[in-house]
This record gives structure tokens, C-alpha cells and sequence, in this order.
């Protein structure tokens, strides 16, 4: 551990041998092609399938009313049933004997549509007498929630439209503005974006002869994709059997989403289909993250102490019943001491396609809004934005908002390397600015089983349920060879369907090796005594005289003594065999939480007649625990700092005032390209956690969150324009630059 393990799928990925969802065969496999609303509210007048049902090879043409009414709200309907709430939802569903006929067949559905009024803006959906968007109100199921965030605790009043409300407070905030030296109040923007994963949402699915259905899915949680396909369809859950595939990138946006529609479209046709999404559809009927405006009043002395922060806070969750305002409340009340705090914050629904979780879901724009604001507050005080930080920084035995104390967290060291950083402490030229930002990630709970079993060639095979998005499992395959003496590749990772695999929640929320890993070294532990009992038992030697090395379980002083793990374990499988199998399960609930914080440094160079943005620099500086597989964790913070980037410089879904979205391809998404991706210089922080695997804490998360606010405030520090809506107008620089 700690020395680098090279992934164990690399070899199938960029072999490309390694088989994807939409590279799975089913005999008489149905090909499925969705007709979506391009109304964003409206009643459903008449449906006319007569001619897709003429095409030679269509096998069925299904409608909501061909489907079971399941257990949701209108928006979240496997098809839309009389009425739609957002461009995108689906209506219709094809099935066809190859995809083009499912094309060809889609294009002569004809569907009449009644507009009614939309609601497109969160504070108009608030208003009173405002569009209703659904009928019920309050949270559905909680993506952000599986992640490890907070979630409201309806102690707020929630107007029309409103999901879920809450607020924070604590000190008169109101008073310490009054009477405060420096007052910064402004206003911020966050706009939606999309998790831009390669592999579009694809899920097959075929009923087995018993009548149970099987789902092959690249969800990042087949349990949680079982569980509430079961409550949405109200089947048991014993009559689904979901089979996790390999993820195409996830993000957050594949927990669940075609999983219901695809198994009643296998029911219905009584044969296996499979639906895979256009890259048009997936922007239009795939769930990227929220946006969210920020109002924030920050206010302090003269000399830079903070004394209060008010804010409100509103999420846009398109036509869905996400939380995420109350996670953002929680990081701006509690990343920082600041005595006194009033913050609302609001999840409103919007006829636009529903939003879910992305990356640290609710933390960029927190820290795009709280980190934009410190900076200014510095600024006007005249005290250095770093060591603001370090004299505001939470720390172990800090209270948070609701009781909780901080555990051991690692801010402080981040704050203190970055002032010794070359890209901080260098000089800067014309048009050049250096900006620093703050991200943090509470980090996710899930209980968590794995087995371990040895083979009679040696071999250790690892079984998890939890899937493998960033090279999970071959951290958690060093972590079982670590115990057993032995090197990754002799161990072999099945990730099984949730029929058989041991239970694991969502790969997100920074928690897989958190959550999974203990329970790894927990089966990995019990394996190795198994084996030297077996071994004491053949050397005829005291188990506490026996010893695991270079794949064998030797005595003590005498490696002559000695037998290899292929051979104890054979002992254990042979007739007549008087020692049981060599196989444990590792089983654990880990309760409490290891934050993870990141210090993010970004040097730009502003073109003062374009107004175009260059980081020509970066720094990411994080708290990992304990890094176990270094190059792993790099790459993640690697990934992570391109998609905060991107959201700096270009990403946004935005639709025009009748609800159509505008940005539904690359062409007019705007992901990061190669020659906006600076050289990212990466250093880790080991503070370790006591309740990670070796002190392990999460990595994913937090190198997704400040990007943003560190290319923010470099722009400041070059053009003095502060900007606070992403993505950066280059044409607002360029005005800027061209009046000086």
C-alpha cells in the first residue's frame, strides 16, 4: 500500500475489450427508441401510432396508458401519462428488432399536445398562485442524500413549489451587520450543468422464466437501483436482480433512471429490451446537477476578523424533488468561524428536466458563492486571502450547525502548504492573476459487506457489491494482498449481481474504500488466520510462530518450514478434508464521517481585447488520510479540477424562455478542451482518518469544488472585474479591459 498499483481493468479498457452495457446480446433482443415532449408543460390531447406500428420489424409501440401506474410523480412516470412537465420526458417507447427500425418507427409517432402555462424560474415558481409543477410537494428520494449530504429539517416555511426548506441560525446576524466596518453583498449564480460522462444511460433488461426480471445496468449502486425500482414498480424486491456492468463515467448521474421504464417495456413486450440514449436525449432527459443563485452578505472588521454571514440560497431542481439547499447551507455556516449566521436556503421545482446529483452535490456552488466573497471581503480589508483563511479556518472541536464537532480535519495544513506554494508565492505579470479557494466534502455512511476466498492456485477472489468508477477495486484488491503477503495482481475482484454479492451502497459520495475497504480488511484479516491455522496445523508449529510472506505462511526462524497459500487452501477443498474452506466475510457500519478538505491555486492570463481566460497554472492541494494507490488519488484530483474548470469556463445547460433546452450536444455544451487543461501540480495532505481503511479518507469529491472560485478570483486579481456568474464572460472582460 502507498506504492502505486496499476488498475486492474486498464488492460480491457483501452484494449477495448471490456463489455459495456450496449455491448450486451440477448436472443430476440428488442431494440428500444423513446419519443420525448418538445412541449415543457403541457396536457397530452391524442397519441397516433398507427404508422410506427407498420414498420416492418416494430414489435410494439407503448404509451403511458399501455403501462402500470407505478409509484411516482408525473415528471418521474416511466412514460408520461396525461401530462408532461418537461422538453425531453418520455411518451412514447419503441421496440423493434434492430435500432433502426426503432428510429425509423419513432419518427411517424404523432403526439397532439395542449401547452399549458410553464414555470421556468425558481422565484417565479415560488410566487404566490404560481404554476403548480407537482403535485405533491416535499423531497423524493434523495441522490444527494446517498452521497453523504445533508438533507433539510423542515423547520422552514416552504412556499409554492418548494421541495424542501430550511434554515440556519445562530448570533444576531442582522445586528453584526449593522455595526460592521466591511459589508460585501452580492449576488451569484451557479448554472445546471451535465455530469458529461462518455457513455450515454443504457440498461437491458429480459424477464426469466420464473418471472423475475434482470436489469443490466452501469448504475454506480445496484442495490439502491433495485430498491427503488422495486418501490417505484411496487414489485418485491426479491423479483428483481439487478447486474451492475461496467460505468462509462457516472458522476452521480447513474443511479437511477431507465432502470423502471426498460423493465416494464421487457414485461410488456415479453422479450429482452434494451434502451440506449442518444448523446441529444441524454442532455435532454438525463439529469445533470442543479443550478442555484446565492445572495450572500459577508461582514467584518477593519482588520479582517469575520462577524457574520446572511445568505439565502435557491436551488433550481427542474421538474424533480432533489435536496441540496440544506447541504449548501451546512458548508457555508461551518467551513469558517463566523460567530454570527442567518441563512435560508430553498429547492424549488421548475418545468425543466429535473436535476439530481453531480460531483459534491450543493458544494461548487456553495464554495463558488462563500470563497468569491472571502476573497472580496480581503480585498477591501486589506489583509491577504490566504491567512484570512487560516485565521477563519474550522478546526477539531469546532462546533457546526445542529451540535455536531468537527473531527480531525486536515484545512489548516492545506491553507499552510498553499502559502508555501511556487505558484502562490511567484510574481505575476500584466494581465496575470493568482486566486486561491477553499472545498470541502463531508463524506458518505453506508454500511458494507465483502467476501474473501482463497483458491487452490493462490489466488485471492475478492467479491464486492459496489462498483468500480474510478479504480475502487484495485485499491481494494492491494488492500486484501496487503494482508495476505501477497500483490494485486494475484487477486481477482467478481463484482456480482445484488442475487449474490455482498451488500454495498452507491459508488459516490467519496465513500467506497471509506465504507468498503474496512470491510475488506476485515474478511482479508479473518482469511490470514484461517491460513496460518492450517499451516500450524501441517508445520506442527504454535500459530503465533507462523508467518505470511511472498505468498506463503512459513515458521518463524526456520523458511524452510513452510507451505504456500495455493496449497492450505487446496487442503481445504479435498474429500475427506479436515480443515473447513478458506473463505470470510468481512462486515462493517462505519458511523462517523471523515471530512476531506482542498486548497485549490490558479494562475490566469486574461487577454484584455478578447477577454478570453488561459489558466496557465495549477495547484490542487488536498487531504486524503492516507493515500493508498498515489497515482489513483492524483487522478482523481486530476479529473476533478478539469470539471471544476469547466464550469468556470464554459459549462452550462440554459434553455430560452419557452423551456427548450439550447446546449443539447458538444457542440453546444462547453466541456473543457486539451488546450484548456493547465498542468496540474498535485500535493497530498495525510492527516489521517481513525475510522478509515489505514487512515483512508474519501478523494472524489472535493477536487470538484473550488475550480471555479480559484479561476474567479485569478481573473479579480488580473482585470479587478469580479464576476459572480459562471460561467466567466470573457465579453464582460473584454469590455473591461478595453476601458483601461
Amino acid at each position: 500500500m502507498g506504492a502505486g498499483v496499476p488498475r486492474l481493468e486498464g488492460r480491457g479498457k483501452v484494449t477495448g475489450k471490456l463489455r459495456f452495457t450496449d455491448d450486451l446480446q440477448q436472443i430476440g433482443l428488442g431494440h428500444v427508441r423513446l419519443v420525448l415532449s418538445d412541449v415543457a408543460h403541457a396536457r397530452i390531447q391524442a397519441i397516433d401510432t398507427v404508422r410506427a406500428r407498420a414498420v416492418p420489424g416494430v414489435v410494439a409501440v407503448l404509451t403511458g396508458a399501455d403501462l402500470p401506474l407505478v409509484t411516482a410523480p408525473g415528471p418521474d412516470q416511466p412514460l408520461a401519462r396525461g401530462e408532461v412537465f418537461y422538453v425531453g420526458q418520455p411518451v412514447v417507447a419503441v421496440i423493434a428488432l434492430s435500432e433502426a427500425a426503432a428510429a425509423d418507427a419513432a419518427q411517424l409517432v404523432e403526439i397532439r399536445l395542449d401547452p399549458l402555462p410553464a414555470v421556468l424560474d425558481p422565484e417565479r415558481a415560488m410566487a404566490e398562485g404560481a404554476v403548480l409543477v407537482l403535485e405533491a410537494q416535499g423531497p423524493g428520494p434523495a441522490e444527494a442524500g446517498v452521497h453523504g449530504a445533508v438533507t433539510a429539517d423542515g423547520d422552514e416555511p416552504r412556499p409554492p413549489n418548494c421541495a424542501a426548506a430550511t434554515r440556519i441560525r445562530q448570533g444576531e446576524a442582522a445586528q453584526a451587520i449593522a455595526a460592521a466596518a466591511v459589508v460585501i453583498r452580492g449576488r451569484y449564480h451557479v448554472p445546471a450543468a451535465h455530469q458529461g460522462f462518455l457513455e450515454p444511460h443504457t440498461v437491458m433488461a429480459a424477464v426469466d422464466p420464473d418471472g423475475a426480471c434482470t436489469i443490466w445496468s452501469p448504475t454506480q449502486g445496484a442495490f439502491l437501483s433495485r430498491r427503488l425500482t422495486a418501490e417505484m414498480l411496487g414489485w418485491p424486491e426479491s423479483r428483481i436482480r439487478v447486474v451492475p456492468t461496467p460505468v462509462g463515467g457516472g458522476f452521480g448521474g447513474k443511479i437511477l433512471l431507465l432502470e423502471p421504464l426498460v423493465a416494464l417495456l421487457a414485461v410488456a413486450a415479453e422479450r429482452p429490451v434494451r434502451l440506449t440514449l442518444t448523446r441529444t436525449e441524454e442532455f435532454l432527459l438525463g439529469r445533470g446537477g442543479p443550478a442555484a443563485t446565492i445572495d450572500l452578505t459577508l461582514a467584518g472588521d477593519a482588520d479582517g476578523t469575520l462577524r457574520a454571514l446572511h445568505g439565502r440560497v435557491v436551488f433550481d431542481l427542474g421538474a424533480g424533488a432533489e435536496e441540496h439547499a440544506a447541504t449548501a447551507l451546512d458548508l457555508l455556516a461551518s467551513t469558517y468561524r463566523i460567530p454570527a449566521l442567518d441563512l435560508v436556503g430553498y429547492d424549488v421545482a421548475t418545468h425543466k428536466t429535473p436535476a439530481t446529483a453531480y460531483r459534491a452535490p450543493a458544494a461548487p456552488q456553495a464554495y463558488f458563492a462563500l470563497e468569491s466573497a472571502l476573497d472580496e471581503f480581503a480585498v477591501r480589508a486589506g489583509v491577504d486571502p490566504l491567512a484570512l483563511r487560516l485565521a477563519h479556518a474550522c478546526q477539531e472541536g469546532d462546533i457546526r450547525p445542529g451540535g455536531r464537532a468537527w473531527p480531525r480535519i486536515g484545512m489548516r495544513e492545506c491553507l499552510e502548504r498553499a502559502q508555501a506554494h511556487p505558484l502562490w508565492r511567484e510574481p505575476v505579470g500584466p494581465g496575470e492573476g493568482v486566486g486561491v479557494a477553499v472545498g470541502s466534502w463531508g463524506g458518505g455512511l453506508e454500511p458494507a459487506a465483502a467476501v474473501c476466498r482463497l483458491e487452490r492456485d493462490g489466488t485471492l477472489v475478492l467479491q464486492v457489491g459496489a462498483s468500480d468508477l474510478t479504480g475502487s477495486h484495485t485499491t481494494l484488491a492491494a488492500l486484501a494482498a496487503d494482508r495476505l503477503g501477497l500483490s494485486a495482481d494475484h487477486v481477482r475482484v467478481e463484482l456480482s449481481d445484488t442475487g449474490s454479492a455482498p451488500y454495498a451502497g452507491v459508488a459516490g459520495g467519496s465513500k467506497t474504500i471509506y465504507s468498503v475497504g474496512p470491510a475488506v480488511l476485515q474478511a482479508s484479516e479473518a482469511v490470514r488466520r484461517q491460513l496460518v491455522e492450517i499451516a500450524a496445523g501441517e508445520l506442527e508449529a504454535a500459530v503465533e510462530d507462523c508467518e505470511i510472506a511472498d505468498g506463503a505462511v512459513f515458521v518463524r526462524g526456520s523458511p524452510v518450514q513452510r507451505r504456500t497459500l495455493g496449497q492450505l487452501a487446496g487442503l481445504a477443498t479435498r474429500f475427506g478434508g479436515r480443515y473447513p474452506p478458506v473463505e470470510a466475510l468481512g462486515r462493517v457500519a462505519v458511523r462517523s464521517q471523515a471530512p476531506m478538505f482542498t486548497v485549490h491555486l490558479a494562475r490566469v492570463l486574461v487577454d484584455p481585447d478578447t477577454g478570453l481566460v488561459a489558466v496557465t497554472g495549477y495547484a490542487a492541494i488536498q487531504d486524503v488520510g492516507h493515500a493508498l494507490n498515489p497515482a489513483e488519488v492524483e487522478a482523481q484530483v486530476h479529473g476533478g479540477v478539469l470539471q471544476g474548470l469547466g464550469r468556470a469556463l464554459g459549462e452550462q445547460l440554459s434553455w430560452d424562455e419557452s423551456g427548450q433546452l439550447l446546449t443539447a450536444s458538444f457542440l453546444d455544451y462547453g466541456m473543457p478542451t486539451i488546450d484548456q487543461a493547465p498542468a496540474v501540480a498535485v500535493e497530498l495532505v495525510e492527516v489521517p482518518s481513525p475510522d478509515g481503511p489505514l487512515g483512508a479518507k474519501g478523494v472524489g469529491e472535493p477536487p470538484a469544488v473550488p475550480g471555479a472560485a480559484a479561476v474567479a478570483n485569478a481573473v479579480f486579481r488580473a482585470t479587478g472585474v469580479r464576476l459572480r456568474t459562471l460561467p466567466l464572460d470573457p465579453a464582460l472582460l473584454a469590455e473591461a479591459g478595453a476601458g483601461t
